[in-house]
């Protein structure tokens, strides 16, 4: 059953012709206030996707095509290729672990580079229109996890999710809440407990906000409450998404979603990760080969402002962990469900989804 959903917010958009600019809604502010955030600059974009004013892996994508136009617009005569290059390099060290960021500069590195023959402002105009085809090529991905995940939840459902992986992370309905804003379109009761995700408190202030923004039935915890409601048998599944995924079906995601899946594998309910295929990684044999951003200790020492650890205390602050695929139960794709995924299934998955390795 297929079913419209229309949220009410945009997380990202190209505005204007080949010189505007990109709007995107300023995360950090979320959930106090809604401001749009205008980046016209590579140095810009740089900046918002660092700081977190737009996150999440296909959103990071979406934003980064966006950036190789701001890179390459105002390029020498005969320099497109050359400053694509160039603003392709400083873009992916925005945030190494988001594998989105990378494949989004390299697939439009690619379409330029099989464009010989064309103009200066052709080969602009050609980035836009990729960089277009992108955000337009996720919102259907979007849609697509949305239907094969819904499948898997029940009328009635209650579930949990980590971080934020919805609309915000994405230009369509989100990655892990795609199957929930599905279910929820189709008429079925769901519910969602929400961890709230520390350090920077994702899913206290944007996926609980955007769930109620949708009309969703969601409850906010704290990350340590999580193993105590699925022992309470309050939970039916778990839904994330992830910022990379290993060749064999390792998942990585925000920090914590590890603990979740060994609580949920203990406790015997499903844990269910939805990314699409531009997430996985096939470069990499397993998890373990990952690199693993580490955040600067003030998000943890002081965060949002206020002082809640000693001045000179040590921290150790990875944004992200690798959850292994011994722990999942499914990666849902927009191609498909990987049921207990390995190697050859997800290189099958792959296959099916026309994705050379």
């Amino acid at each position: 059953m297929n079913a419209k959903i229309e949220l009410p917010f945009e997380t990202l958009s190209w505005i204007g012709a080949l010189d505007g600019h990109v709007q995107m809604l300023e995360q950090t502010l979320l959930p106090l206030e809604e401001v749009q955030l205008e980046v016209k600059t590579v140095p810009g974009m740089v900046d918002a996707i660092y700081r977190l004013a737009v996150r999440g892996a296909p959103a990071i994508g979406v934003a980064a095509g966006y950036g190789m136009v701001l890179g390459i617009r105002s390029a020498e005569a005969g320099k497109v290729l050359e400053a694509a290059r160039a603003t392709k390099v400083t873009l992916d060290a925005a945030r190494p672990t988001a594998v989105n960021l990378s494949w989004a500069t390299a697939r439009i590195l690619r379409h330029l580079e099989g464009m010989e023959g064309l103009s200066d402002e052709e080969l602009k105009q050609a980035t836009l229109d990729e960089a277009i085809a992108i955000q337009e090529g996720d919102k259907d991905t979007c849609r697509r996890m949305g239907e094969h995940g819904a499948a898997l939840i029940s009328d009635g459902s209650t579930l949990l999710t980590h971080c934020n992986a919805g609309a915000l992370a994405t230009a369509g309905i989100g990655t892990a809440l795609a199957p929930i804003y599905t279910a929820h379109a189709q008429g079925k009761r769901v519910a969602v407990f929400a961890d709230e995700t520390r350090p920077l408190l994702q899913g206290a202030r944007i996926t609980s906000w955007e769930l109620m923004k949708a009309g969703v039935e969601v409850r906010l915890i704290t990350d340590g409450m999580a193993a105590r409601v699925m022992g309470e048998g309050k939970i039916d599944a778990v839904f994330v998404g992830s910022d990379r995924i290993a060749r064999n079906g390792d998942v990585c995601n925000k920090i914590g979603t590890y603990g979740v899946a060994i609580s949920a594998h203990h406790h015997n309910i499903p844990f269910h990760v939805v990314a699409p295929l531009s997430t996985v990684d096939p470069s990499l044999a397993s998890g373990d080969l990952i690199p693993i951003e580490e955040r600067p200790a003030v998000e943890i020492t002081e965060g949002f402002g206020k002082r809640t650890a000693p001045l000179e205390v040590e921290v150790y602050a990875p944004a992200f962990d690798v959850t292994p695929a011994s722990l999942v139960t499914s990666i849902i794709t927009e191609v498909g469900i990987v049921h207990a995924p390995d190697t050859a299934k997800m290189e099958r998955a792959l296959r099916e989804g026309g994705v050379s390795f």
